[in-house]
């Protein structure tokens, strides 16, 4: 505070010095203040916010430990025995690197400047970046088993960054917020479920402390997260990059509500939406004959409000006859993400705040009526898919015997617009938590990455061919660490589309890119076909998908020789009606894991391309697949669904085998490529 006030005092001085003094005197003096401010900001040494009590610190690398501080300040860094020194440049940055050190601890990092900084609690292990989208950001406390899960979770050699959700339009140096949690059962709950599973078997199996850094980001792209530089080097994606204009974030977000703003007038007539107006949105009487309409189930981001977040009204009116009027019934309104309050005739009865929970409300007798009646139902949508959901069959009203559906067109009217509709948003643009989550990073020495995304990248499954691997090289490249190990997640099953080798399948084209990303050195995949829920995108055993990552590392890492993956489709040779598939990965056999003791999830087709359900047999470790439809087989497809649940072919290790075709036949997404903003 005292130099502060003698800056001030100086400035202040040279100010009242001469009263006529010139404007370019002024301008001066100005430039000076700004200097002497700037570089007292750097007065006080100060640590990235990666670096805090509790961390872990990569063992058997060179330890890069950097930060600010004034210009040309000596700064001493003392960690384990180890002294050094180091002068920051002349815009206050400064790092240096301490010698390896095996995996131990607790250490404390001492910092000295003008000021002294003291980490402790520090251990030295192997830290893994956790990265992806919604199923990696998925924490303990949501995930299957729970409440013993927390309360088992006493590994203090767990240590567990959260990095804050952060976009930007060029890369930054440093987080906005973070600090390292010791694993406990007070803190697990808030670990990032895959990763926590992922390092609770490494340590386990090896007694070596993990820190899990988690970087991730529900229902984003792969694009998001990779830089400016790996797309301008890339055949494939360098015209999509010069073209994309220089990012202001807050002028893009007012551009953003006019038309949105234009959007919602041209919907709604240009009605101007009061409270008073809004409160009658649930009664009866209230006239909606001039509202838009659209289909439900479905999300409103399929429709007309694509890319909404926000309050959305919707009504229908049923037409009942005497004999149901004032008896209860049961409403049945599927899915709503992410909340609801429903109302009919005017009366509240019910409300959930769960996007993924099946709404079924009792209608106490005496509130319908014979004739119209109106069923309003306000939701809130936080983010991602907005409105009713799920499956027909759950959007019911039943009353008595008698079950009357609710399929189809409601008409829906727009009450508020959340800011995180006209906000730029991950997938606004490519880069933007590349720049924002992942270059603080970068300087930070690390084991390796796991990554859960795909889903984000559906549409442009072909294209995840070279989407991801472009950024695992990215990542690779600023890491400048070698190739170190990138291990992910297949996409679990879920029936996205209902997608099949008849229709095509999405997601069969995703699985097959990650499958053929594995041909980046030091990559590994875990298939989770076997533990996805059809009805539901975020499956909760994560436990499975956090060991079999561990199986990948543990052998390829840690010296075990486990096996690690489920049998991978190697060769094919026709036997007359029949094909012969060979693998790899087969462990100690082949198994097929239903108490038949038969395969499923085969298909098989001729020349004409038609697939057909096939019967497939396990055979001295090959499989033998035929079906009576295709007397002269010409390919082979396992697994080539959105809902790939019915797998069974596994390898006696427990592994479930990967997802594959014989053929290379043309996709649905072939020809789908990029662009800002999809």
């Amino acid at each position: 505070m005292t130099i502060l006030y003698l800056v001030y005092k100086l400035c202040s001085t040279l100010f009242n010095f001469n009263k006529n003094i010139g404007l370019n005197m002024k301008k001066t003096i100005v430039i000076v203040m700004a200097f002497l401010m700037q570089q007292l900001i750097f007065a006080n040494v100060k640590l990235p916010r990666l670096f805090s009590d509790n961390m872990v610190l990569q063992r058997n690398q060179l330890i890069p430990v950097w930060g600010w501080a004034d210009a040309r300040e000596k700064i001493t860094v003392q960690f384990n025995g180890q002294t050094k020194m180091v002068r920051a440049d002349k815009n206050g940055k400064w790092k240096i690197l301490l010698d390896a050190v095996a995996a131990g601890g607790p250490f404390e990092l001492n910092i000295k400047a003008k000021n002294t900084i003291i980490l402790k609690n520090i251990l030295v292990g192997d830290v893994w970046v956790c990265s992806g989208q919604s199923n990696m950001e998925w924490i303990v406390k949501n995930c299957t088993n729970a409440e013993y899960e927390k309360a088992n979770a006493n590994y203090p050699m767990i240590r567990h960054f959260m990095v804050p959700k952060t976009i930007a339009a060029v890369p930054q140096e440093d987080l906005n917020a973070g600090e390292w949690n010791v694993c406990s059962s007070a803190t697990a709950g808030d670990f990032t479920a895959v990763g926590y599973f992922f390092a609770r078997t490494i340590v386990k199996e090896t007694g070596i402390p993990i820190g899990l850094i988690n970087s991730s980001w529900g229902a984003t792209n792969v694009e998001t997260w990779t830089s400016r530089e790996a797309f301008e080097n890339s055949d494939e994606f360098k015209n999509m990059i010069a073209a994309m204009p220089a990012i202001d974030l807050a002028a893009l977000a007012q551009k953003k509500m006019a038309l949105l703003k234009q959007k919602i007038d041209k919907l709604q007539g240009n009605k101007e939406q009061t409270e008073a107006v809004i409160s009658q949105w649930k009664e009866p009487a209230y006239d909606d004959r001039h509202w838009p309409v659209m289909l439900a189930p479905k999300f409103w981001e399929e429709q007309s409000l694509n890319d909404f977040d926000g309050v959305v009204w919707y009504r229908k009116t049923i037409v009942l006859n005497a004999a149901a009027a004032g008896k209860e019934a049961t409403l049945e309104l599927a899915m709503i993400d992410d909340a609801d309050e429903t109302y009919i005739n005017g009366i509240k009865i019910g409300s959930t705040n769960t996007y993924n929970a099946k709404r079924k409300y009792t209608v106490p007798a005496g509130i319908l009526k014979e004739g119209n009646n109106v069923i309003a139902i306000r939701i809130l949508d936080t983010g991602g898919g907005g409105g009713i959901w799920g499956d027909a069959a759950d959007l019911k009203i039943t009353i008595a015997d008698n079950i009357i559906s609710l399929v189809g067109n409601w008409q829906y009217q727009v009450a508020i617009a959340s800011s995180s509709t006209v906000a730029i948003v991950p997938n606004s643009y490519p880069t933007l938590l590349s720049n924002g989550m992942i270059s603080p990073l970068t300087p930070f020495a690390i084991k390796g990455a796991i990554w859960y995304q795909g889903e984000a990248n559906e549409y442009r499954a072909f294209q995840y061919r070279k989407a991801l691997p472009l950024m695992i090289t990215d990542w690779r490249r600023r890491w400048a660490l070698g190739d170190f190990p990138f291990y992910f997640v297949q996409l679990a099953s879920f029936n996205a589309n209902n997608g099949d080798s008849k229709k095509g399948s999405q997601w069969a084209e995703l699985r097959e890119a990650q499958t053929m990303t594995l041909s980046l050195p030091n990559t590994g995949m875990s298939v989770t076909t076997d533990i996805g829920e059809a009805k539901d995108i975020h499956p909760k055993n994560k436990q499975d998908v956090g060991k079999r990552l561990a199986a990948i590392a543990l052998n390829k890492n840690y010296g075990k020789t486990n096996e690690y993956s489920g049998p991978m489709y190697q060769s094919m040779k026709t036997a007359a009606d029949k094909i012969v598939l060979t693998f790899t990965h087969t462990g100690s056999g082949l198994m097929a894991k239903n108490k038949y003791g038969y395969l499923q999830g085969f298909e098989i087709a001729g020349a004409d391309k038609n697939f057909y359900y096939a019967k497939a047999f396990i055979k001295d470790n090959t499989v033998i697949v035929f079906a009576d439809e295709v007397t002269s087989p010409a390919a082979v497809r396992f697994g080539w669904a959105d809902d790939a649940g019915e797998n069974n072919l596994f390898n006696k290790e427990g592994f479930p085998a990967v997802p594959f075709r014989t053929d290379s036949w043309q996709g649905i997404t072939d020809k789908v490529e990029y662009k800002i903003g999809n």
